[in-house]
């Protein structure tokens, strides 16, 4: 169920037609969790400073149930920071990155949570 939103000053025509497609697929590789699961959020236009400049920044969440840790977290980090600098623009000294690693009882989907759907992958 990762669910990954991010919020930019980055305006709606920079970007890219591809981004949520690209993102996903990255996101799926650096979780490892099934696409169909995946939700990416994007917020461009926001009225934004980071460090009193309003240069291209910004402030993601990644959310998932299992998965996420002190070394996944570094490794997630450091490629989708690479990823959002060359799509977005943003370096990585402008974004925050924060991480939930959420219960699946906390996550309704399918008229369930996720902790009554016996095909979800799981942690």
């Amino acid at each position: 169920m990762p669910y990954i939103s991010i919020f930019t000053n980055v305006s709606r025509d920079k970007i890219p037609a591809d981004f949520l497609t690209t993102t996903t697929k990255l996101m799926v590789e650096l979780i490892g969790k099934p696409e169909e699961y995946f939700l990416i959020h994007v917020i461009p236009d926001q009225i934004m400073s980071f460090g009193s400049s309003t240069e291209p920044c910004g402030n993601a969440f990644v959310t998932s149930i299992g998965k996420l840790g002190l070394e996944e977290n570094k490794k997630i980090t450091k490629a989708f920071m690479e990823h959002v600098q060359k799509t977005l623009g943003i370096q990585p000294t402008r974004l925050y990155v924060i991480f939930n690693d959420e219960k699946e009882m906390n996550v309704g989907y399918n008229l369930k949570t996720f902790a009554d759907l016996p095909t979800y992958a799981g942690p």
